[in-house]
């Protein structure tokens, strides 16, 4: 009776209310249960069974066993966030459903450490008519006083808990500033007994680790060492941390996460670094303690001390290997890359300065230096475009120029780096070998002290020594193949030849054995950048080679255009070919005539031809005639003409009566004139009515319809292949050159021949 007396005076309230009414009895208790930290579950036994303990007190305070529930997920856990919190959210998720009656815990700092969470608890519960009990008493929220109180607490539960961290931080930190804090050591590392830091002491494992950082200085990628690796079958020590094998050595595949750790590692300098990767609170995710964890620059770091242990490269080479792991980036110039465009990433537009992007047609064998970042950006149009052949002649021709010097140099450094590679490469696999051998004596040794009678122990060390001799032997028939393969030193062959490749420096440029990669390699270790200005929609082109050391080289270079008329001397060839018109107008004898005086067409290779001629003068109104005609001394038949005398007679472009032929509408022979076909078109008067009539109505009859006329009979003259209409497959862009000329802009049909 006292006891009820007493349980029944801490219900109620100072002004006389009681707090638990049947309502709260008549819902849930929750007993949560939660420590921060799998350490404190461990060793701090005594808090979790006070925390278990609670659930006698909800029995107390008038709530049946059945209707107590013991929430303990969450151990382990830090209150800091509900992120990683089931229990917690669950509990939340209860009391909003109007489930649960009175909220039990140790202390307020075991539901929440953030005001956020705490408050919204609060909220939760005050509208719900939930309470909340610790071991100091009873509080309902919706209270003034005890609102006021587990406010209070709250607040400084947060406070606490930032108390405590900060305490700890400036720990760790002070002792970081020292250099005494242990951090997890890479691969190739070991930790003394005394507590200094020293290489591992298994050859091998130094080896590797080493010729990870000489294997990047050459191929300058992540992705180059590890094939490098995974072609010479290599892998990477790592020393075990746990189990009952713990700081044994183990080999293991290797990997790109582990190539990139090892090559950022500021560790394989000396240097004692702490505070590499701070965590950014905008980058966590949720239920992952661990993301949110930035990368950051040298200067960025807490702690930086150099010296700390041996290194294994220097410091200067570390900085060098780190800018060149972010010029690798997509957006950055990056390695070489694959593609015929050797100037990707180094090429610039000498109009707006930005970066020209590569595009391949022609399943990759068409590149193009292409500036698109205002049509890109604003919806314009390109800034400049130009085949990437063009450029890639002319720079190649500018750095083998540049090479040619260092010839004898090149080869030399050629042979001593082969036979330098060469040499770790045997170093390595003379240490595997090594190995191995150790282990089958290690089982000889092993097998040979176990009692002959003991069958069970000594049939199990046999097969280990079996399989132990195996290995030994694959390792020794894998070196003797590479010795086979990879001789050293260089033979005098192998000498002779690199000598002779590096004096032929454009033998070897050009050779079969030289990969486009190769090429870009070695134009980015002498180029810096490649300005390249397209003078308006000409044929020329500006090249600034600004080579490294701030040297500049210029060079002009014609390309092909699409139309005369973007000829950047057209009206000077339109004029000297009316004035070679007016003397001889003989379109044959003035493209000579042009040809020999330096002029070219728009393709810019080639000589004129007397169609080019025909197209300018036509284009001033001039008809040039030829000296020699084929069709001239073709055997016409009554009625037949030229394709050219008919153009002329039906006031019509000759190329139109080439494609009418090609439909079938005009009917044409085609003669040879000595090794040289033409076609001939037969048209009487009634014929020239109706193409007439095609010319100036637009419609055309085909033979034997309105307009008709008579047809001659199907003739097939000496010397002429076929008689009849010309087929498609006849006429095609593949057998007419007059028909290909007509398909490109600015040209004009001029020939009377046709392919055979």
């Amino acid at each position: 009776m006292i006891q009820e007396n007493h349980t029944i005076s801490a219900l109620v309230t100072p002004g006389g209310v009681r707090k638990i009414l049947p309502g709260h009895l008549a819902r849930r208790a929750i007993v949560y249960v939660r420590q921060s930290s799998l350490q404190q579950v461990i060793h701090h036994q005594e808090s979790t069974r006070l925390q278990y303990a609670l659930k006698e007190r909800a029995i107390h305070l008038g709530w049946s066993d059945a209707q107590v529930e013991v929430i303990d997920e969450d151990q382990g856990r830090s209150g800091a966030s509900t992120d990683g919190r089931p229990g917690f959210q669950r509990l939340v998720a209860d009391v909003g459903l109007g489930q649960v009656g009175l909220v039990l815990g140790i202390e307020m700092s075991r539901l929440a450490r953030s005001c956020r969470d705490w408050y919204q608890l609060l909220e939760i519960c005050a509208l719900r008519q939930t309470l909340l009990a610790d071991r100091d008493g009873v509080y309902d929220p919706s209270d003034y006083n005890d609102r006021l109180l587990l406010g209070l607490k709250g607040t400084m539960s947060e406070a606490e808990l930032h108390l405590i961290k900060q305490r700890m931080q400036s720990g760790l930190r002070a002792k970081a500033r020292r250099g005494e804090l242990p951090l997890p050591l890479p691969m190739g590392y070991v930790r003394h007994g005394s507590g200094a830091v020293v290489k591992d002491p298994d050859a091998q494992a130094q080896a590797l680790i080493q010729l990870v950082f000489t294997t990047f200085e050459r191929c300058g990628s992540i992705g180059g060492v590890l094939r490098y690796l995974v072609a010479h079958d290599l892998q990477l020590p790592k020393r075990l941390r746990g189990g009952p094998a713990k700081g044994e050595l183990s080999w293991v595949r290797p990997r790109r996460e582990t190539v990139r750790e090892i090559l950022r590692n500021p560790a394989y300098t000396g240097t004692y670094a702490y505070g590499r990767r701070p965590v950014d609170p905008q980058k966590r995710t949720s239920g992952k303690p661990w993301s949110g964890r930035t990368i950051t620059r040298p200067d960025d770091w807490m702690v930086c001390l150099h010296d700390q242990w041996p290194a294994y490269i220097s410091w200067e080479a570390y900085l060098r290997h780190l800018r060149q792991i972010e010029a690798n980036q997509p957006q950055r110039l990056g390695v070489p890359r694959r593609g015929t465009a050797l100037l990707s990433g180094l090429i610039r537009c000498g109009q707006c300065g930005r970066r020209m992007h590569t595009r391949y047609s022609d399943n990759g064998q068409g590149g193009r230096y292409v500036c698109s970042y205002v049509m890109t950006n604003y919806g314009g149009d390109w800034c400049q475009s130009i085949a990437g052949p063009v450029v890639d002649r002319a720079v190649c021709d500018l750095v083998v120029q540049a090479l040619e010097p260092a010839s004898l140099t090149a080869s030399l450094q050629v042979a001593d780096d082969l036979e330098q590679e060469r040499g770790r490469l045997d170093t390595i696999w003379r240490q595997r070998v090594e190995r191995a051998r150790y282990l089958a004596e290690r089982a000889a040794r092993q097998y040979d002290a176990t009692e002959p009678e003991h069958r069970l122990v000594a049939r199990e060390l046999e097969h280990q020594w079996e399989v132990a001799l195996q290995a030994e032997q694959e390792v020794r028939a894998a070196y003797h193949d590479f010795r086979a393969h990879h001789p050293l030193p260089l033979s005098e062959a192998e000498r002779a030849a690199i000598a002779q490749l590096a004096a032929d420096i454009p033998a070897l440029w050009s050779a079969d054995t030289t990969t486009p990669t190769d090429r870009q390699s070695l134009i980015r270790q002498l180029i810096e950048q490649v300005r390249v200005t397209v003078q308006g929609r000409t044929e020329r082109v500006t090249v600034q080679v600004e080579w490294a050391g701030a040297q500049w080289s210029t060079v002009t270079l014609i390309r092909r255009v699409a139309h005369l008329e973007q000829l950047s001397y057209y009206p000077e060839l339109l004029q000297r070919a009316r004035e070679l018109a007016e003397h001889d107008p003989s379109p044959l004898r003035i493209a000579q005539t042009l040809t020999e005086e330096g002029w070219h067409p728009a393709s810019g290779q080639g000589p004129m031809t007397s169609s080019i001629v025909r197209g300018l003068l036509a284009r001033q109104g001039i008809r040039g005639t030829m000296t020699w005609q084929p069709a001239q001394q073709a055997d016409k038949h009554a009625d037949e003409w030229t394709i050219s005398d008919l153009a002329a007679h039906l006031d019509m472009p000759a190329r139109t009566l080439y494609a009418w032929a090609r439909k079938g509408l005009v009917r044409v022979r085609r003669v040879l004139v000595g090794r040289q076909p033409i076609l001939l078109a037969w048209a009487d008067q009634a014929e020239l009515r109706r193409l007439h009539g095609r010319r100036t109505q637009g419609t055309i009859p085909r033979h034997g319809e309105a307009m008709g006329g008579s047809h001659p009979p199907a003739i097939r003259p000496e010397g002429a292949s076929e008689t009849a209409t010309l087929p498609h497959a006849e006429s095609g862009r593949g057998s007419h050159p007059e028909a290909r000329e007509s398909s490109m802009p600015g040209r004009h049909l001029s020939e009377e021949t046709i392919s055979p």
